[in-house]
């Protein structure tokens, strides 16, 4: 027995929950202690670093679920740990005001409990997806639910951006605690009964892990797609950490101005996704190849713009700007995801769990490699240039970045890959 459509948006209620938190941590956060704080944006790019880096350990993960098991208290587990190191990320900012040696050493435990909170959770619930979600609905259930987690990030950054102001510890202390209870029952009820319901067919795989994983990085498109997920990845994440200090500093937006526009950014994405998923599949319009290539171009012009707005200072149309970012960053993931699904199931049998680690442990190590990049890049600039021209110069980095992917991707992505791999009708 598959997955039924119910059980797979079922799911994707935990893909929200876990961008719900995450958005916080990685977003909210990292611009108190930027701006309210006035910390070097390298710090929090540091520790949202080792949230990633904790996650290299994905492929164990996902070998795991190749092997057997039960995944649903992985799942509610890893969301456990993930709303705990939120929890204890918050207190350790409020630390942070008085102590900040202490602060720290709270802040880096935090961090790294997130990490492991979002490898379990995330990571088991994509083995789940995949080796219980019948094969023509495999890239569809992909798509659902990761929009689903963009639709939680930006309906969390709104929400929340309007709660904040006018910030102090205490609500944002509350805030985060509301959305950890939330993000937890929301979990719990999602994924409750359902793999007790389910027939899994896979046999145990008794492969050793590190013989799993030689066996798929020998296959070239494995690692040539492993190749394109880091180089488009860390284009993807180096305006992570760097974009709300930017807005604060050089458009003098406030904290819950800038959280908004977080959102407005995730929409973008959410759109983006959305309309290629409707062209790709509704229109037959493009292959996923095109759709990449694309958006990582579209994204590149739209980081220009953001750095052309730099100079007009407050009061310039900084929001459509982000938001046109978020819609071409959305048409190049979308496509990427359903590559992505696509070839999970390509080569040695009873081991989409292992790539779909691999590939994961490749975005993970590219966020946290991107975001700390582009913190540390704006520090070092901002000591000899304006803050318009030093985020503008990481901007235009990244840019450079998205059409290096493009050009990659035209390289190593199957030009007759079918569109319709992407969101296949029934």
């Amino acid at each position: 027995m598959n997955l039924t459509w119910v059980q797979i948006i079922r799911l994707g209620l935990v893909q929200m929950a876990l961008g719900a938190i995450v958005v916080l941590m990685t977003s909210t956060l990292n611009r108190l202690m930027v701006v309210e704080l006035a910390l070097p944006a390298v710090i929090p790019g540091m520790l949202v670093a080792l949230h990633y880096g904790v996650q290299m350990s994905r492929p164990k993960w996902g070998h795991a679920s190749d092997a057997g098991g039960q995944r649903t208290r992985w799942i509610i587990g890893g969301m456990v740990a993930l709303g705990a190191g939120a929890m204890a990320a918050t207190v350790g900012l409020v630390v942070l005001e008085a102590s900040f040696t202490w602060g720290m050493v709270l802040s880096i435990a935090a961090y790294g409990l997130i990490g492991v909170g979002v490898g379990a959770s995330g990571t088991s619930l994509l083995a789940l997806l995949a080796t219980t979600t019948a094969p023509h609905r495999r890239a569809a259930a992909a798509t659902i639910t990761w929009l689903m987690m963009i639709f939680g990030i930006a309906m969390t950054a709104g929400i929340v951006g309007t709660l904040i102001d006018p910030y102090t510890p205490l609500r944002l202390i509350e805030i985060v605690a509301a959305v950890v209870l939330i993000a937890i029952g929301v979990t719990t009820l999602a994924v409750w009964g359902i793999e007790r319901g389910l027939k899994v067919t896979r046999e145990p795989d008794p492969t050793p892990f590190r013989e799993g994983l030689a066996e798929v990085w020998a296959e070239p498109k494995a690692r040539n797609f492993t190749m394109f997920v880091f180089l488009a990845m860390t284009a993807y994440f180096m305006q992570e950490l760097i974009l709300e200090p930017y807005a604060g500093l050089v458009f003098g937006l406030t904290p819950g101005q800038t959280t908004s526009l977080s959102g407005a950014q995730n929409g973008g994405v959410f759109i983006g996704m959305l309309t290629v998923g409707i062209m790709a599949t509704g229109l037959k319009i493009g292959a996923l190849r095109n759709w990449v290539m694309a958006g990582c171009l579209g994204s590149a012009g739209a980081l220009a713009i953001i750095t052309l707005l730099g100079p007009l200072g407050p009061g310039a149309p900084i929001l459509p700007a982000v938001m046109t970012l978020g819609f071409f960053n959305g048409m190049f993931a979308v496509a990427a995801i359903g590559s992505m699904m696509a070839l999970a199931g390509e080569g040695r049998e009873r081991r989409e769990g292992t790539r779909m680690g691999l590939w994961g442990a490749a975005q993970a190590i590219a966020a946290g490699f991107g975001g700390l990049v582009g913190a540390a890049m704006a520090d070092i600039l901002r000591l000899t240039l304006t803050d318009t021209q030093a985020f503008g110069a990481v901007f235009l980095f990244e840019a450079s970045l998205f059409i290096a992917a493009a050009v990659v991707a035209a390289k190593i992505m199957d030009r007759k890959m079918p569109s319709a791999t992407l969101v296949p009708g029934e």
